[in-house]
């Protein structure tokens, strides 16, 4: 399905596009950053708190990362203050790029068992699949995001895979 250079791909890319959004962010002031704007999270910045938990909570399972406290619910609410969000989004996104540069091709066409605190249950897939999820679910979040920093006359960077700078 994929290949640790894809994950690694997409390692760096996150990090690229959070640096972007972020950096476009930064233009606004905290209540703009905090409005309601109709998101499913909210707000920029609630949304921008519910990728980094939804980050957190996949390495948590993936890499053994600590698993950060709450669930989906609340996620929007846990990386409220600005400043530090950057520091743990910038930190995460570190342990995302060391964990991906380890590539284990063995580890990738296996299965992964979980609870799922969504559905309730035990579940368990293929590690391929939910990597494969991970990086969606982000690109889908800052999608969101990017529309919300546009409307607003913020200017994030391209968003094109292939327009990724070499040293992202």
């Amino acid at each position: 399905m994929i290949t640790s250079d894809y994950v690694r791909l997409m390692a760096r890319y996150n990090h690229w596009q959070n640096d972007s959004l972020i950096q476009a962010a930064e233009i606004l002031s905290e209540e703009e950053r905090c409005a309601a704007r109709g998101a499913f999270f909210g707000s920029i910045q609630g949304t921008f708190s519910h990728v980094l938990w939804g980050d957190r909570m996949w390495m948590s399972r993936f890499a053994g990362m600590p698993k950060p406290v709450g669930g989906i619910p609340g996620s929007a609410e846990l990386f409220s203050d600005w400043e530090a969000f950057k520091k743990e989004r910038a930190a995460t996104d570190m342990a995302i790029m060391a964990w991906a540069a380890g590539g284990d091709a063995e580890w990738l066409a296996g299965d992964l068992t979980w609870f799922s605190g969504a559905t309730g249950r035990e579940i368990t897939k293929p590690c391929a699949l939910l990597v494969t999820h991970f990086f969606n679910h982000q690109t889908h979040h800052r999608g969101q995001i990017h529309a919300m920093l546009t409307a607003v006359g913020a200017k994030p960077e391209d968003t094109d895979l292939p327009f990724m700078p070499e040293g992202a």
